[in-house]
């Protein structure tokens, strides 16, 4: 009874009172998003953006970010240094208060900064918070300042080392990020250097030095794009192994006041459409105003050259959105004062005055430039139209579809051997690789709220097939009635009718090619339902290891040799597909939530993403054996 009095009581001294970075310590969810290596990469992102800002600034030219062998990352740059002396409301060193006081720094009205990224001036600090260790060195108006700090209190206390060395000055942060706080702490180069090159082809001019010292040799990258994001546009292209409408990227320029917005753009004779948008430097993944103002300038100077041009006729329908924008890649980046994003990961734009400077932009130069360049305005357009034709079909084969029954709410799969659950937060639709695996997991499962559907033949590539081609697709028609949100300008989310979509495949090249087909499709048709975490794929097991009554299943060779470590010696059996299992075996190693593993799919870089399914499914056939040979040394379950 007294245990239950002291659980129920509610006092006040149980209030706590954070002091410090110490909230940051103990929800670091709030400020980094995630602690997986999606947030680890986020903590050099945000040491890297307060010297973009220097450099936006125009008083840094060079910046250099070193991966060092212990773990740690070192950012460094040219700029001014952080302001000297004792900051007037803290008492504090000025340095001190930027490591270790939220909400603190130069972009807040002060005039330090006119354009910034890092607009809540959270970064150093949380970095600190996030951080086993901090080492600063500032060197300022010719001065040279030190501080350490460990787990965001103070280590070593603010110190003058003297005069800076040569007349050197800017800013040096080394930090090694704490194994407490993180899943793992191990930098992924490729997908820093990603956000780097990004970053490199937004300020022209800038030279960013990348160097990882961990391995045996110095890997180093050295960046520096005149061209900007001309230069962007090209190389975002390159990544498609695509021919190109137009050799010349498309590129215009508007400033008013303090706002500057750029857009460069290049069309390739792919159907899907690449536009990426920043505001100050900061990837805008969701757009906003100046993605929408993009967009309708677009769209709307598409249509008047296609009449102006004889493509459209005055009885014809304007051509939408769509078709204005298939094959293109576009850069669009804008920098403003005080811009307005809806969280601290910038992930969308709501400045409203921007909508319409990029909207006269576009309407104005894209018009002046297809009025210089009537051969490539013809080019375009006419693509746009076979665009149009290919959007007709699709609506006469989802019209036709639809008078068959095929995409009726009434009307399922066949092969759907569907969950008593209707409630979508707790339901499971398995894709599954060939109807013997069928077979076994709809006799193996739990029918409450797992629900099975076998393939049906060779999965499209719609990565080379327009939408019409897809509404007639034997292989994806199952999926589409299966999911239930439609798809094209009829998909809608809601009314997905799972929470949960795996895609189970065997462990082997086969199986990784139906997974790629499956994950290209959601992709290009559906990346709504992977932006919201619904969709996974299984991991079935590769081995089988049994010594007399002992019976274990490994995921991998290191798996399997840790096992016959452990239970001294045994024998191994490769699965060599699903079917091979029986419902049992199916149920325990793959769809038992208690013991499976799934492998949640997510889009951290979209760039990289679309990169990556336009080589793997395009028409080239040397790039997709070149990044193959490449990776397949990081694939677990990939035989060659």
């Amino acid at each position: 009874m007294e245990e239950n009095k002291i659980t129920n009581t509610y006092e006040a001294d149980q209030i706590q009172v954070l002091e410090g970075l110490e909230a940051v310590r103990k929800r670091p969810g709030m400020y980094i998003g995630t602690t997986s290596l999606r947030g680890l990469h986020h903590l050099v992102y945000e040491i890297m953006d307060n010297s973009i800002d220097e450099a936006m600034a125009g008083h840094c030219d060079t910046i250099e970010i070193v991966l060092h062998p212990d773990g740690s990352v070192s950012v460094q740059d040219n700029g001014r240094g952080v302001p000297e002396g004792i900051n007037a409301k803290t008492g504090t060193p000025t340095l001190e208060v930027v490591f270790l006081v939220l909400h603190a720094g130069g972009k807040f009205g002060g005039g330090g900064y006119k354009i910034s990224g890092g607009l809540h001036g959270v970064g150093a600090s949380v970095v600190n918070a996030l951080s086993e260790w901090v080492e600063v060195e500032n060197c300022v108006n010719g001065n040279r300042y030190t501080e350490r700090f460990e787990k965001g209190k103070v280590a070593r206390p603010f110190n003058y080392e003297g005069p800076a060395p040569d007349g050197k000055h800017g800013l040096y942060v080394r930090f090694k990020p704490d194994a407490d706080i993180f899943e793992d702490v191990n930098f992924e180069y490729e997908t820093l250097l990603t956000r780097i090159r990004e970053q490199a082809f937004l300020n022209a001019g800038i030279r960013i030095i990348f160097k990882d010292r961990r391995g045996e040799e110095e890997v180093v990258n050295d960046l520096c794009y005149e061209g900007g994001i001309i230069q962007f546009v090209e190389y975002v292209n390159s990544l498609k192994h695509a021919n190109m409408i137009h050799n010349n990227v498309i590129y215009m320029k508007a400033e008013k006041d303090d706002i500057t917005a750029e857009v460069a753009l290049q069309y390739n004779d792919t159907y899907t459409e690449s536009i990426i948008t920043f505001a100050n430097n900061m990837a805008t993944v969701d757009g906003g105003t100046h993605e929408v103002g993009f967009k309708n300038a677009l769209t709307k100077v598409t249509n008047q050259y296609a009449r102006k041009l004889g493509f459209l006729k005055d009885s014809d329908k304007n051509l939408s959105g769509e078709d204005a924008r298939e094959g293109i890649c576009a850069i669009v980046s804008v920098k403003l004062p005080d811009a307005q994003f809806e969280s601290q990961t910038k992930a969308k734009l709501g400045n409203s005055e921007i909508r319409n400077i990029v909207d006269n932009i576009v309407c104005t130069k894209l018009g002046e430039f297809y009025e210089e360049n009537p051969d490539i305005a013809k080019a375009i357009i006419d693509k746009s139209c076979a665009a149009s034709r290919a959007r007709e079909a699709a609506r006469k084969a989802r019209d036709l579809a639809r008078r068959k029954g095929v995409f009726e709410s009434s009307s399922m799969p066949d092969k759907l051997a569907d969950c008593q659950d209707r409630r979508k937060e707790f339901t499971e639709l398995y894709l599954v690789e060939g109807d013997s695996a069928g077979g076994s997991a709809k006799d193996g499962r739990d029918s409450r709220f797992q629900a099975i559907l076998p393939l049906r033949g060779k999965v499209l590539n719609v990565e080379k097939s327009r939408l019409d081609k897809v509404y007639s697709n034997e292989s994806l028609i199952p999926i589409i009635q299966a999911l239930g949100c439609g798809i094209g300008e009829e998909f809608d989310a809601s009314k997905l009718r799972y929470g949960k979509i795996i895609i189970m495949a065997d462990a082997d090249v086969d199986g990784s090619h139906i997974q790629v087909l499956l994950l290209t499709f959601f992709f290009r048709h559906m990346r709504q339902l992977i932006d919201e975490g619904h969709i996974f794929l299984a991991k079935p097991p590769l081995y089988k290891i049994t010594k007399g009554k002992i019976e274990k299943y490994a995921y991998s060779d290191e798996e399997r040799d840790k096992i016959f470590e452990e239970i001294g010696g045994g024998r191994a059996e490769r699965y060599k597909g699903l079917g091979e299992m029986d419902k049992e075996q199916l149920w325990e190693t793959t769809m038992d939530p208690t013991t499976r593993t799934l492998i949640k799919v997510e889009i951290g870089d979209a760039m990289k993403c679309d990169e990556i399914f336009s080589l793997l499914m395009g028409d080239q056939v040397a790039p997709r054996r070149e990044f193959i040979e490449k990776n397949a040394k990081f694939v677990e379950n990939l035989d060659i």
